[in-house]
């Protein structure tokens, strides 16, 4: 989800300490966290800890999709911030060849752990060529960046399918199709919210840092993660996912989570045929007991069902059908 932060990578406002805004560092660390936690419930997801499937929960969708957009819009702020009196092109082509060095190392590394998923154009990514259209913007009044926010933000409006749907193109987020990969922020709308920051920042934030640092120990924890954003990023899922990798090798699956699958295409043949929606919900967990009480699980989750069991899943099936309708 995503997931990234080149903000700190890419843009720190200032050559030094004394010369940041706190306030934005302390921001970028919440996202981090708020990263953190989204990423933790994903692996337990993935690894079926828990019966809960994050990426259809529409909550934790727009958990994801806030913790994106508040990335890219401190990426904003930090680029007006850096340039505010120039454009600083060391300092740019430098974090810019660290963040893009880093979405590739996530290519790369997706690619062999989650081959059919693996993460093409990320949040790095869209940060990385985002801040090259918005480059220019910090040399502009506030405006021109709220326009270009506007026409970014309206351009999957205006534009879509065709030879935008080659898969060369899908990065551009112009397509009709939805690419199958586990972390997708396509440029289009998605730099919308790096103009977006630079807008705010020069309407909003001071032309000069204040130079304050976050006080007490949270303050200065999240401005630490804040400044160290990129480096949480690359060092926080591979430890999260390999730990819980290993408690999942100790405890096994969660039986709810493994069950969770078959409950949802019992439901969903059960709704097929009109009943409602309590009654198929009742009716296929009570399937799912019976079956491990037979026990049938294991045959029904390795599809190796013989005539004669098939026959009892079905028996089962219509006897909890039966208790779970309502009187009359």
């Amino acid at each position: 989800m995503v997931s990234s932060l080149s903000n700190a990578a890419l843009e720190r406002g200032a050559d030094a300490p004394e010369d940041r805004l706190a306030a934005v560092d302390v921001a970028r660390g919440v996202a981090v966290v708020a990263m953190v936690i989204y990423h933790c419930a994903w692996d337990l997801s993935e690894l079926r800890l828990i019966a809960t499937r994050v990426t259809a929960e529409p909550a934790w969708q727009v958990f994801a999709r806030t913790i994106a957009a508040s990335f890219l819009v401190l990426a904003g702020v930090g680029l007006a911030l850096a340039h505010r009196d120039r454009v600083r092109w060391r300092p740019f082509l430098r974090r810019l060849a660290v963040v893009a060095g880093a979405a590739t190392l996530i290519t790369v590394a997706t690619v062999l752990v989650f081959p059919d998923s693996y993460i093409f154009f990320g949040i790095l990514h869209a940060i990385a060529v985002s801040s090259i259209l918005a480059l220019p913007l910090t040399r502009l009044p506030a405006w021109a960046s709220a326009i270009a926010a506007l026409l970014a933000g309206l351009a999957p409006l205006a534009f879509g399918g065709g030879i935008l749907d080659a898969a060369p193109l899908a990065f551009l987020g112009l397509g009709s199709r939805v690419p199958v990969t586990n972390d997708w922020v396509p440029l289009l709308p998605w730099a919308a919210f790096v103009f977006a920051g630079i807008a705010a920042a020069k309407v909003g934030l001071p032309r000069r840092p204040a130079g304050a640092a976050a006080s007490g120990r949270l303050g200065r924890a999240l401005a630490w993660a804040g400044r160290h954003s990129l480096i949480v990023y690359l060092l926080h899922q591979p430890l999260l996912f390999g730990a819980l990798s290993g408690i999942v090798q100790l405890t096994g699956p969660n039986p709810a989570a493994v069950a969770a699958p078959f409950a949802r295409s019992c439901a969903a043949s059960c709704a097929a045929t009109g009943q409602p929606e309590a009654v198929c919900r009742a009716t296929c967990t009570c399937t799912v007991e019976a079956l491990r009480r037979a026990p049938l699980w294991a045959d029904v989750m390795a599809d190796r069902l013989s005539p004669e069991q098939n026959a009892e899943v079905g028996r089962l099936a219509q006897a909890c059908f039966a208790r779970s309708r309502p009187p009359g």
